[in-house]
């Protein structure tokens, strides 16, 4: 789920699943996304980092008509960081999620630089 080489840290795709019951989370592409950033934020606090440390996201999502509302929890979740980004409309994704987010951290924070 983790990769580092140097200072970047790539942590593979995040789908909303609770890691208390292992299964996807209910309550639309709302809860959907949080979730994913709950459990991208654990990942990242695990090595040392936190979401001002990313510098690149990848979303996928199943419907598009849906992005506002992701873009929405997004924003709130950065609160002002924005990390460069790509959304990608995808047909279906792993255990039939609405959404799923894979981002590019740096140990020293790039987008100052």
């Amino acid at each position: 789920q983790l990769a580092i080489a140097g200072d970047l840290v790539f942590l593979s795709g995040q789908l909303p699943i609770d890691p208390d019951t292992d299964k996807l989370v209910v309550g639309g592409i709302d809860a959907q996304t949080g979730q994913v950033f709950n459990n991208i934020e654990a990942v990242l606090q695990g090595a040392g980092l936190e979401l001002t440390d990313v510098v690149r996201c990848s979303v996928y999502l199943t419907d598009f008509d849906e992005f506002a509302q992701m873009n929405a929890v997004y924003e709130q979740r950065f609160k002002g960081h924005k990390p460069a980004r790509e959304t990608i409309g995808v047909h279906a994704l792993a255990v039939n999620a609405s959404i799923e987010v894979t981002v590019i951290a740096c140990r020293r924070n790039m987008s100052q630089a």
